[in-house]
């Protein structure tokens, strides 16, 4: 009964249910088809980032700066930092293979360089060092376009087809192709670093952003050099004969018997060669890395996982970071275009709130003598109170039904149209050259939710306003 005479209300008040209808529809369709643009560019983002470059999260050193794949988080402070090694490594990436949430990890190494090709065509370069044998497999949105794919224990480089063209264009001669040597130049506290690596291949990233153009895959060890980090060795056994050549003499060292055939002679031809001989080349996966990138299991919750995992990188100094945050700028960026958005639409939608209130309290004060009228016949408070919330919530109801059904039309409408997104990040960000902007029915329940919320809310001062009437006087004023 209360239904219909709640319908049967609306339908009498129709200027006033039209108004707040049309004002909760227009929040609602705004709130709607802007999330859908930002879960757009989100989902872009995290298949760009998650398939390319960060996997689903990425480890590195506990700090108190967390550091994406190359720099801080903290853009004061960015200039002040280097990026940290992990400690104890080897004992980290046996560790994080072993649990089954894992499908596969790899180690790389950031840092940046100028590279130049053909004596010319100098420009800046980020760099992942990495052991291509592990490291590829994680990515299915690298493309190979033309040469192979960096090996196991192979020095070279890969370049972005855009960046090759770059070179290409600086140096005023044809782009490289697989086998052209590269120059990458490092500065740092103890010098310049020189370092020519032929390049292995071109490739190209899935939807890239416009940063991750500029990225050049190299081998772990010229990394390691050009960022001057210390590399580790593997462990050499001296035995006591080699010992014995620390307590020669000066005289044994630099006297006669040096220079001729003497005892240091005598000593090498008597089998000590251990202390001139050069020593192993380090295992693959020796040296120092910053991060190690992991990709999980499919349906494992990223979210959940890193919380659970970081208790188990404590002891080893280390922590794990999300695809955002090891992302860095443009996937942050997106991030906070999001609550900048809903905190905006917070704001409108309390001035909605305050519009309809006036619209109801209006209403209210015009249905005195009915709301008298019922309460002398019985009703009680509850019941006008249940009344005029549900006529709320029909009213709030269609708008969430009429904003979905707008969107839907709206976003059909804008994928129609073949918008071309001539900014390479705004490209990035929404997952494509062309604008398209996919329907999604959660969001169309939450808008719907939105505005039954509105208005529900909307309607607890008018309503308690309404249920204070007392009978006696409604009808006097009636």
């Amino acid at each position: 009964m209360i239904l219909a005479l709640a319908v049967k209300n609306i339908i009498r008040n129709k200027k006033n249910s039209a108004v707040i209808t049309a004002l909760l529809t227009v929040i609602t369709l705004l709130f709607f088809i802007g999330n859908s643009i930002i879960a757009r560019s989100s989902r872009g983002l995290r298949r760009s980032y998650i398939e390319s470059l960060t996997g689903d999260l990425i480890i590195e050193k506990q700090g108190e700066v967390t550091m994406n794949l190359f720099g801080a988080n903290a853009p004061i402070v960015e200039d002040y930092f280097s990026i940290p090694v992990l400690p104890a490594y080897s004992l980290l990436i046996n560790a994080v293979r072993e649990m089954p949430e894992i499908a596969a990890a790899a180690g790389q190494v950031s840092t940046k360089a100028a590279m130049e090709y053909a004596g010319g065509g100098r420009q800046p370069a980020l760099l992942c060092g990495v052991d291509g044998g592990d490291y590829f497999p994680l990515f299915p949105g690298i493309k190979l376009e033309e040469g192979r794919f960096l090996r196991t224990g192979e020095s070279g480089v890969m370049l972005t087809r855009a960046a090759a063209a770059d070179l290409s264009r600086r140096a005023g001669v044809p782009p490289p192709v697989p086998g052209a040597m590269i120059t990458f130049t490092a500065a740092g506290n103890f010098g310049f670093k020189i370092r020519e690596v032929p390049l292995a291949g071109i490739f190209s990233y899935d939807s890239p952003s416009g940063f991750m153009n500029n990225i050049a895959i190299i081998d772990a060890q010229t990394a390691r050099i050009l960022a001057q980090i210390q590399i580790a060795t593997a462990d050499v056994e001296v035995d006591d004969s080699a010992v014995s050549l620390i307590s020669l003499s000066d005289d044994d060292l630099f006297g006669e018997s040096a220079a001729g055939d003497g005892s240091l002679r005598s000593e090498e031809n008597a089998g000590v060669k251990t202390a001139v001989d050069t020593p192993p080349p380090p295992p693959i996966d020796a040296g120092d890395w910053n991060f190690i990138i992991v990709r999980l299991q499919p349906g494992v919750n990223a979210a959940l996982f890193t919380n659970s995992l970081n208790k188990t990188l404590e002891r080893y100094g280390a922590a794990a970071l999300g695809w955002r945050l090891a992302a860095g700028g443009s996937a942050i960026i997106v991030l906070l275009l999001s609550a900048l958005f809903n905190g905006g639409m917070a704001l409108v939608s309390i001035a909605g709130i305050i519009a309809v209130i006036n619209i109801l309290l209006i209403a209210v004060f015009k249905r005195t003598r009915e709301i008298g009228t019922l309460r002398v016949v019985g009703a009680s408070r509850g019941y006008i109170r249940a009344l005029i919330l549900g006529e709320n919530a029909l009213l709030g109801l269609a708008a969430g039904l009429v904003s979905c059904a707008l969107g839907a039309l709206a976003l059909r409408v804008i994928n129609g149209m073949h918008i071309h997104i001539g900014n390479e990040i705004l490209a990035a960000m929404l997952g494509g050259a062309e604008l398209r902007v996919d329907f999604s029915l959660t969001l169309a329940s939450v808008s719907a939710a939105a505005a039954l919320l509105l208005s529900v809310l909307s309607s607890v001062y008018p309503v308690e306003t309404a249920v204070k009437i007392e009978p006696v006087v409604a009808l006097r004023q009636g």
